[in-house]
């Protein structure tokens, strides 16, 4: 981006090796055509070793990268304020010590700040500027504004726990691994439903098992002894048990998946086709998850007349099962309160008209061949189908109205603006919608209604509801919405 930049480390042969592959990186660029030779040429003279902190004594910003410790990053920017200028912004790439903590000690907390990247840096876009109590607003300004220049998608945020991605993103491996826990389905299933039909481009134990078990633990341990004990927050015994194992995912060549030569990939429990049903209904009113489906039965031959018997929640009637959108509510507890017992349900789809698998659910009463009509309608619609067994919320459902709960009460509490956590999550850990875009689409009051049943099934704080979500709905109930 133009700036001169020196670069420090106690090992020389870190910062040398650092050097030559950031130069490597420039010629490699240059050959695939995205780089001019001359540009590269001037980006490598302008990248300098130096020998000493001392040689730093001009510098304008210093970001600080060193270990996760809170002792050592205090005694390195004291050492750093006796060196530079006192316009010198001093920027911490910590992931989870308070902002605010770290320059307590100084002589002028007011110009640090946290600048946290995400890896791999190059890639990833997302740049998180933390104000501690004492940074001075035109400090985060400038490092938003820098940032920015760099070609970054920076948001603001307050030194909170786990500052916004880190607290976000807990439901989702949290949900998964309650599913898990619960037998709602294998990892490699729960999975391809994330993946599929949620639209993540990694599923939570993959994702886990690329982070490590030891990582990902210690940050949900730490976020959630932050937060004093919040159960919203607490860490699951499956993965503590994966952590005492020594089983810490792809670097030790086994997590919730095995790795290494030979290791055959698990198989994602798809239902066995079944025949397509002769007819299908709608019933209940109108709903936009339920177009895109219609619209795809409609393609596969289906009429879809309406079936007046049935009012209320929207929905399908096949071969006499109720197929409806999970509320968070079990197929079994629908089936028992609407004295249906062929009662089916289905899980979120990021995009009906497009996804390639579905997640079903069927209710204990429910017979066999109504729930096999039911897999036949939605593989006639080019869906494969994966039942998971009959737990509150499916998947995708109730991870995502996690998520939005979770984005929502960072907005009430002055973490973020509601624009800077779906930028964060979607640039930071390349969710493919905001969570709280997601709600928007969703409709914030299915989202309260998934959390209060989820909070009713099973009666834990875990699932309260965000207060910023009830006062939206209170004051636009038909409408209410994040992003206009």
């Amino acid at each position: 981006a133009g700036h001169q930049v020196l670069l420090f480390d106690t090992r020389v042969e870190a910062a040398d090796k650092a050097i030559d592959g950031i130069k490597a990186t420039y010629a490699k660029l240059v050959e695939k055509g995205r780089m001019g030779a001359v540009e590269a040429d001037l980006a490598g003279e302008r990248l300098k070793r130096i020998g000493t902190l001392q040689e730093a004594s001009g510098a304008v910003l210093v970001v600080e990268a060193i270990v996760e410790d809170l002792d050592a990053k205090r005694a390195l920017f004291a050492e750093l304020e006796g060196i530079v200028l006192d316009d010198c912004i001093l920027a911490t790439n910590t992931s989870s010590i308070s902002v605010t903590a770290i320059a307590a000690p100084l002589r002028h907390p007011e110009r640090l700040v946290g600048m946290h990247f995400f890896n791999p840096v190059p890639l990833m876009a997302l740049v998180e500027v933390i104000s501690g109590i004492a940074t001075g607003k035109q400090v985060a300004d400038t490092v938003y504004a820098t940032a920015e220049a760099w070609g970054k998608s920076p948001v603001h945020a307050k030194s909170t726990p786990g500052f916004i991605v880190n607290r976000v993103a807990r439901p989702y491996y949290a949900e998964s691994l309650r599913l898990l826990l619960e037998q709602a389905g294998d990892p490699a299933t729960i999975d391809a439903v994330l993946r599929d039909c949620g639209g993540f481009r990694m599923g939570p134990f993959e994702l886990m098992d690329l982070i490590g078990h030891d990582v990902n633990f210690s940050v949900t341990n730490s976020v959630y002894n932050a937060y004093f004990g919040d159960p919203r927050f607490t860490p699951s015994i499956l993965q503590q048990e994966l952590v005492n194992a020594g089983f810490l995912g792809r670097k030790t060549g086994r997590g919730f998946y095995r790795y290494g030569e030979g290791v055959d990939k698990p198989a994602v429990h798809t239902e066995a086709p079944q025949a397509k049903p002769d007819s299908v209904a709608l019933i209940g009113g109108e709903s936009s998850h339920l177009a895109p489906l219609a619209a795809r039965l409609a393609a596969a031959g289906f009429e879809l007349p309406r079936h007046e018997a049935f009012e209320g929640t929207p929905g399908f009637l096949c071969a006499g099962a109720a197929v409806y959108l999970t509320d968070g509510r079990t197929a079994t507890e629908r089936a028992a309160e609407t004295w249906h017992p062929d009662t089916v349900i289905y899980d979120l789809l990021l995009d009906a008209g497009k996804a390639s698998r579905i997640a079903l659910a069927r209710a204990d009463q429910c017979s066999d061949a109504a729930y096999n009509a039911v897999v036949g309608m939605f593989q006639a619609a080019g869906f494969a189908v994966t039942r998971l067994d009959d737990v509150p919320g499916m998947a995708v459902m109730r991870t995502v109205a996690m998520l939005a709960n979770e984005a929502a009460d960072a907005v009430n509490q002055g973490v973020c603006s509601a624009a800077a956590v779906d930028i964060a999550m979607q640039k930071g850990v390349n969710y493919p919608r905001g969570p709280l875009a997601w709600a928007d689409s969703i409709g914030l009051q299915q989202v309260v209604t998934v959390l209060a049943h989820l909070a009713t099934s099973y009666g834990e704080d875990r699932y309260r509801v965000s207060p910023l979500l009830r006062r939206k709905i209170a004051a636009n109930p038909a409408g209410a919405r994040f992003h206009a």
